[in-house]
């Protein structure tokens, strides 16, 4: 059936208008908003269904595995991604909210490229959503905040934009009185303003793709890009994406969704703290997968080892860069903990050089330096590492590497436990204040290293490790203890998260999608 014209739908701005939304939420914008809606919102939801009916299979013990349906996909040697886009050669790449002081920081960080995320960075408050591409716009406009010292055009790094996944809505904007997805909003608007006045630049309109679980989803997007160039008129190919593996059964399927994507790809990206995440959330009702506290889960630990190197194998065997998963360590005041910091920085960057990476992400301007000193001293000149033929002459990577984890022989240490507590009700507390990054203990925090927390809480009461009192006391304890260090926390209400998220029988899938309905949609009813 054909989507239905978007002037016969009835599409309402349900947020409130603030200083220059009117340049985003403008009638072609959400026209075009509309038509995607109606071409993909039940495609979506079918992809949901999906979701829930494959994480019921393996609850029940189904086997996880590469499918034996596309064997033929990976077994064809002759097919390849799109060569790498104008901009996308990156040896640093530096993320963040696509909020102004952020984006400005980020922009004059030296990194190569700029990922404005609206997914783990970002509080989906109304504001933050129209107002990050009001901030992209101003970017792409190159706005006085954002002109390069000198006046040289091309020392800003390039733009890339990671929209919300698709299990998130937009409740502030409706189509015929359902949210429109939130993914097509955050793709939509910045396609939409900023996709011709990139190509005009050199560059072009270029996307990280999260939470991805199989070729379906990515297949999905890849229409999306379809139907939004030809809207647009804009040549078939200008869009590239780069998936994030961040989900275990993604990383089951990663030259699947290279094949999905291949004339919008431009590689793949190793999001290890959402893989973590992932990892415990698919199998957190099996004694075989407890994991150790966050900070004992390495990339040396065996099934991490693999991930990895199968991601980067898949890139260069199909002509896509393999980009590094982000360093969540913060420079400190102090010139010992800097040291520290940096020379940890540079460690794991040389690591993931040697392991055949062409890139790393970073989140703070003060590491971009040393993490790029570290790919060029092992990339040695060369832009990357497509056609290096890195790692083909290994062993193949089986299920069982991919899933070697090892149960945790000892219950989590105390310090450990209070540790996620109190990581996860600050950021709770930080996400409801619209803040969607927060630094705490020199790491830096977001949506992913959140829900590591409470998923780590849930398990660990699930198999009997720690017992309720025993974590509602400690819940209780930073509570107090927030309450202290903040009198605007909004403690009743980040406990009421953490609470509902960790002492249920089932484990939510995300605590974003619940706690966007019950505390971020503030509806004022406007006409659009």
């Amino acid at each position: 059936m054909p989507p239905t014209p978007a002037r016969l739908r009835r599409i309402e701005v349900l947020g409130a208008f603030a200083p220059r939304f009117e340049e985003i939420l403008t009638s072609g914008a959400l026209d075009f908003l509309a038509q995607l809606d109606s071409a993909f919102a039940q495609r979506r939801a079918d992809v949901l269904t999906e979701r829930r009916h494959r994480a019921d299979r393996l609850a029940s013990g189904s086997r996880l595995d590469f499918p034996r349906a596309t064997s033929a996909v990976r077994g064809d040697t002759n097919w390849r991604v799109a060569p790498p886009a104008p901009g996308l050669t990156a040896r640093v790449e530096i993320t963040g909210p696509p909020e102004r002081a952020a984006a400005v920081a980020a922009l004059g960080s030296g990194a190569q490229v700029w990922t404005a995320d609206f997914e783990d960075a970002t509080s989906p408050t109304w504001e933050n959503v129209v107002a990050g591409q009001l901030t992209l716009l101003d970017a792409v406009e190159r706005g006085s905040d954002f002109a390069p010292a000198g006046g040289g055009k091309d020392r800003l790094p390039t733009i890339m934009v990671r929209p919300r996944g698709w299990h998130l809505d937009e409740a502030h904007l409706t189509i015929d009185g359902r949210a429109v997805p939130a993914s097509l909003v955050d793709f939509g608007l910045y396609f939409f303003h900023c996709g011709q006045r990139q190509i005009d630049r050199g560059s072009g309109p270029y996307f990280y793709l999260p939470k991805l679980e199989n070729r379906y989803e990515a297949r999905l997007w890849n229409d999306v890009f379809v139907l939004a160039q030809d809207l647009l008129g804009i040549p078939q190919g200008t869009i590239r994406a780069t998936a994030l593996i961040e989900t275990v059964p993604a990383a089951f399927e990663m030259e699947e969704i290279l094949y999905e994507l291949r004339e919008h790809s431009c590689g793949l990206n190793a999001g290890r703290w959402d893989y973590l995440f992932s990892l415990l959330k698919t199998f957190g009702y099996c004694t075989d997968f407890l994991l150790p506290d966050r900070a004992a889960v390495t990339m040396d630990a065996p099934f991490m080892r693999a991930y990895a190197e199968l991601l980067v194998r898949t890139c260069h065997r199909r002509g896509a860069h393999a980009i590094g998963g982000m360093v969540t360590h913060l420079p400190g005041d102090a010139s010992d903990a800097q040291h520290a910091v940096l020379a940890r920085t540079h460690q794991d960057a040389e690591r993931e050089a040697a392991e055949g990476f062409d890139g790393a992400w970073v989140t703070h301007p003060a590491l971009v330096t040393v993490c790029r000193a570290a790919f060029d001293g092992v990339l040695a000149g060369r832009p990357h590492r497509i056609d290096s033929g890195h790692g083909h002459t290994r062993p193949d990577i089986e299920q069982s590497d991919l899933l070697s984890v090892r149960r945790a022989v000892v219950p989590p240490v105390p310090e450990g436990i209070r540790t996620n507590v109190a990581v996860a009700l600050r950021y709770f507390d930080s996400w409801l204040r619209g803040r969607g990054t927060v630094a705490l203990d020199g790491l830096l925090e977001d949506t992913a290293t959140a829900e590591i927390a409470r998923v780590q809480l849930w398990q660990w009461l699930r198999h009997r490790l720690i017992t309720r009192d025993t974590l509602r006391g400690l819940i209780e304890a930073e509570c107090a203890a927030l309450t202290g260090e903040s009198p605007d926390a909004r403690v009743a209400e980040a406990r009421k998260i953490l609470e509902d998220t960790v002492l249920n029988r089932e484990l939510p899938d995300f605590f974003t999608t619940e706690a966007y309905r019950q505390h971020l949609v503030r509806r004022t009813e406007s006409p659009s």
